[in-house]
């Protein structure tokens, strides 16, 4: 599975409360909640998002609150994949299951030579983050092949459902 977009570069400890406010919390519409996404921390990123970005952040990504919002929040802005030197576990594990890509690069140090507006490509069975301009590769941990699958299907219900399908 191949991935492309421009990074869009954060800091560390992003809250959930930050992706999403609270305020919005009223409802589960993904395009409601993409209007909202980042609004009151960084009110660009709607905009620079649109036409397909790789976040890439600092340590423990998506703390806070267990809301799915704010990974529903993300994927409708059109974020394909977050690459960061670590997650909070709950919202890793929302983001799998949503269909979006949590990444951790092997050498976290390296997360400081990807620059905002650069047009990267991941290839998630490669476990390999590339910088198109300059051919400049990162290495992240490699997701398991069931994880990809789930990814792949755009996340743990999809997955589920193509499985039934499937079977019958």
């Amino acid at each position: 599975m191949i991935i492309r977009g421009r990074v869009i570069k954060l800091g560390d400890n992003i809250d959930t409360d930050v992706i999403i406010p609270a305020r919005y919390l009223v409802t589960h519409d993904p395009s409601i909640l993409a209007k909202h996404v980042f609004e009151d921390y960084y009110p660009e990123f709607r905009e620079k998002a649109k036409e397909g970005a790789v976040i890439v952040a600092g340590e423990n990504f998506g703390l806070g609150s267990s809301r799915e919002h704010a990974v529903i929040a993300l994927k409708h802005s059109n974020v394909k994949a977050i690459v960061a030197k670590s997650f909070a576990r709950i919202f890793y594990r929302n983001a799998i299951n949503l269909g979006v890509p949590a990444l951790i690069l092997e050498d976290k140090n390296r997360i400081e030579e990807l620059q905002d507006g650069v047009e990267v490509e991941i290839d998630l069975e490669k476990g390999v983050l590339k910088e198109l301009s300059t051919g400049k590769e990162f290495s992240f941990y490699k997701i398991p092949d069931f994880i990809v699958e789930i990814l792949k299907a755009g996340g743990l219900i999809n997955y589920f459902k193509e499985k039934r399908r499937k079977s019958v």
